[in-house]
């Protein structure tokens, strides 16, 4: 099975079609999706900045990290539940999109970068807990993780602006009108010859 047979497969599911014929479910799904990126870039802000020493300086890094990061998952999820949701109603078009792929490759990059991070400063962060900011990897770290969940933001709301107009075009029945008869109002409404005279 192919991989463009796997994505007709999974946009003319049930599921799929279920939410494109529903004048709310999209909406609504697009609507928790932002909210959800929202929280997520939110709370692993407010992080980044107190690795930087510009907020919440006069609180420990272990409880900032603590009390935002449980918030950051649970919208992570919530993020990846509507996404995916979304992706099954045009999953052709999104699969080719050139920014969604970017977006998710950006992804990636943030979470490899909190993983070096975890695995470097974090690590010694008992050094620098209570410290106005982290050791200078700390800050390339948080400088990293601002700079590349913007970015994905920003691919995010590129895929909404590109993939409208082509989910449209690859879903839109093709014209059968004729112009002229579109004109003439068809050709059924031409008058009709005279018939011809009795023994002529």
């Amino acid at each position: 099975m192919t991989i463009t047979q796997i994505l007709e497969a999974v946009q003319t599911s049930g599921l799929a079609t279920g939410i494109k014929n529903s004048l709310l479910l999209f909406p609504l799904l697009e609507a928790a999706h932002v909210i959800a990126l929202g929280l997520v870039f939110g709370t692993i802000m407010i992080v980044d900045l107190r690795l930087l020493g510009i907020a919440s300086t006069n609180r420990p890094y272990s409880r900032v990290s603590a009390d935002m990061l449980k918030w950051t998952w649970a919208a992570f999820a919530l993020a990846v539940l509507t996404g995916s949701l979304m992706f099954t109603t045009n999953a052709r078009v999104y699969f080719d999109n050139t920014f969604f792929r970017f977006k998710f490759a950006l992804m990636a990059l943030a979470g490899l970068n909190m993983l070096v991070f975890q695995l470097t400063a974090a690590r010694r962060s008992a050094d620098w807990d209570d410290s106005r900011a982290a050791p200078p990897l700390g800050k390339a770290a948080a400088v990293a993780s601002l700079v590349l969940w913007v970015l994905v933001i920003g691919m995010g709301r590129a895929v909404g602006f590109t993939t409208t107009g082509a989910a449209a075009k690859e879903t839109a029945p093709p014209s059968s009108i004729d112009f002229d008869d579109f004109l003439n109002s068809g050709p059924s409404s031409r008058p009709a010859a005279p018939p011809a005279a009795p023994g002529g």
